[in-house]
């Protein structure tokens, strides 16, 4: 969130309160296009109480992280659920004190949809498959989201959580992919969405007030997407979620 937060704070000293909304081309039910800029859907928002989970790796060469864990789970799921794990405690009293909603954000892909058969591959969450590992470490950032949220409806806590498809966005994540990368990167940006365009999303759910109460959804475009039956499979999050504190404890 630190080039979302800089957008904040730029337009923080130059905006004109409500004045945005009325410039934007409302083609969805949040208001905003896939075209629209992170700075377009964050004006005038403070962005204190929030956790958004962006880090990842994407089909990069096999390699096992220092604990044994392939690379993909380890950056893109273990480690976000490492730092909710730490942090949500504290953000449910934050938010309590402060009167604020607390936010947790979990940056998927619609790369989920290509994962393992049966969702999760908990007997071999090692395998060298960079594609199919990537698609299964989005999957379980989604699963991920979805439980947390059901376990903090159930505690009455403050504290929402949601996940969401940034879109294809031009930054050079994948440039472990291809040795033509390059070329296809020159290519592709006229096709895909600009960074700014690309953080627009992020910020919506981080912020926004039309996100307020809303929590286990999956968000594409600045609104709420339908998700593929596995990645609603509480039983298969269930499992995710013990598996992945067998990890960090």
């Amino acid at each position: 969130m630190t080039s979302g937060t800089k957008t904040i704070k730029r337009r923080r000293k130059t905006q004109r309160p409500h004045a945005m909304w009325g410039l934007l081309r409302r083609s969805s039910s949040s208001g905003f296009s896939p075209s629209s800029t992170a700075e377009e859907v964050t004006a005038g928002i403070d962005g204190s109480g929030l956790v958004a989970l962006i880090t990842g790796v994407c089909f990069v060469p096999f390699k096992l992280s220092e604990d044994g864990i392939e690379l993909h789970f380890a950056t893109n799921h273990v480690g976000h659920f490492l730092l909710t794990d730490l942090l949500i405690e504290k953000m449910k009293v934050t938010a309590i004190e402060s009167g604020k909603e607390g936010r947790v954000v979990m940056v998927a892909s619609v790369s989920y949809s290509f994962s393992y058969r049966g969702g999760i591959r908990f007997d071999k969450t090692n395998d060298e498959s960079g594609f199919l590992a990537y698609g299964q470490s989005k999957l379980a950032n989604i699963l991920h989201s979805n439980l947390l949220s059901s376990h903090l409806k159930e505690q009455d806590a403050k504290v929402i959580v949601n996940s969401l498809h940034p879109g294809a966005v031009a930054t050079n994540i994948l440039h472990h992919w291809c040795p033509l990368y390059g070329a296809i990167r020159a290519i592709g940006k006229y096709f895909v969405k600009g960074v700014e365009q690309g953080a627009a999303t992020v910020c919506y759910v981080a912020l926004h007030p039309q996100v307020a109460g809303v929590t286990g959804e999956y968000f594409s475009d600045c609104n709420i997407t339908e998700l593929k039956s596995h990645a609603l499979d509480m039983d298969l999050a269930k499992r995710l979620w013990d598996f992945s504190l067998s990890l960090i404890r």
